[in-house]
């Protein structure tokens, strides 16, 4: 038998910290080998047991939970996963977090808490367990010490042709799929797409109450408008749109305009919003005008949909291993056969890019 996953649950209220070791304990493959009430007794407590994931709470005393977090990533990176609060300030500083290095995040309920957390018990197991083999990457300097500025928040979006795509952005569609580390990844690459690029939908799993400070938060990075879907809203050149936590969002025509369409729709591979209904929906709207990438994620979601899009005509890039936190949704990409091209992540909107300009060369010599 393999040995359990280690894990320090670190949260100010104690009745978190048992409720959490309870689930911990209860799983025959973790254990809570420890508890702290604040970051500096974590910190010895990392020092001391070296666990395999700590579960971190945003707000606590003597040290914020993201201060604590940037200085873990910068010194010592290891498997974090974070226990936000349904607010919009919980939203907005878990996606700090995220930029930071924290594998994932849960999201506890403002009332009800026992009972909240025992009904969250599966999903916090199983991010525990996709946070113990993730791949984690060490912050930056400028990373750990500025992430909530504007400056250190994301990678500079280069200078880009005002003319770039033309025409032929209102004719294709750019469709990205991701889960787990896919925060960071979607926005490594919008903010290299130029400001004509063609629309871009993106499904994230994530829960109601986070997407739309994810989308504000990509909005003032890129040289792209970045916003949640809304129903029956046209998709536009130059637009991304991200999927609203806790529901489907696919793609339909109406007349020559792609539009979107959010609904209530039942959870698919157990997410809501999933990939696959996104990807679906472009190999059967869209076709051989869609672009289709996956990022990193644990799990299947979408694969199937996206060999789909590439039967239909698109043309798919898919996420190398070495760059994913986890490389479990491009990985069951490639083994569909539905990647056209596996590229480290900072290649992937270069050469989205380099081939959407090729294209329009060749409809500029046709005119």
């Amino acid at each position: 038998m393999s040995r359990k996953i280690r894990v320090i649950v670190v949260d100010d209220s104690a009745l978190v910290r048992s409720l959490l070791s309870e689930i911990i304990n209860r799983q025959r493959d973790m254990e809570c080998i420890g508890t702290a009430n604040d970051p500096l007794v974590a910190r010895e407590m990392i020092r001391e047991m070296n666990p395999d994931v700590i579960t971190l709470d945003v707000e606590m005393p003597r040290m914020d939970g993201i201060d604590f977090l940037g200085r873990l990533m910068r010194l010592r990176p290891m498997p974090v996963v974070m226990i936000s609060t349904l607010t919009e300030r919980g939203a907005e500083v878990t996606m700090k977090a995220l930029e930071l290095g924290a594998i994932d995040f849960v999201a506890k309920p403002r009332v009800g808490l026992a009972s909240g957390l025992n009904d969250l018990a599966t999903q916090i197991v199983d991010k525990i367990r996709v946070a113990a083999v993730a791949q984690v990457r060490r912050a930056a300097p400028r990373e750990a010490s500025a992430a909530h500025s504007a400056s250190g928040a994301g990678t500079a979006a280069p200078a880009a042709p005002t003319t770039l795509l033309g025409r032929l952005s209102t004719e294709k569609l750019i469709c990205i799929g991701a889960s787990t580390g896919g925060t960071e990844a979607i926005k490594e690459v919008l903010v290299h797409m130029p400001a004509d690029s063609p629309g871009i939908v993106i499904t994230q799993h994530m829960p109601p109450g986070f997407t739309t400070s994810f989308a504000a938060r990509l909005n003032g990075l890129c040289q792209i408008t970045v916003k949640e879907a809304s129903n029956g809203e046209r998709i536009l050149p130059g637009h991304a749109y991200i999927a609203p936590g806790g529901t489907q969002f696919h793609v339909a025509r109406s007349g020559a305009n792609y539009v979107a369409v959010v609904d209530d729709g039942p959870p698919v591979n157990r997410h809501k919003p999933s990939v696959e209904v996104l990807f679906k929906s472009a190999a059967a709207v869209v076709g051989r005008n869609a672009f289709g990438i996956m990022l990193t994620g644990m799990g299947n979601d979408g694969a199937a949909a996206m060999r789909e899009m590439k039967d239909a005509g698109s043309y798919n890039y898919v996420q190398d291993e070495a760059t994913c936190i986890v490389f479990g949704m491009p990985r069951e990409a490639i083994a569909h056969g539905a990647a056209d091209e596996v590229l480290p992540l900072g290649q992937i909107a270069p050469a989205l890019v380099a081939r959407l300009r090729g294209a329009t060369d060749r409809l500029h010599h046709r005119i």
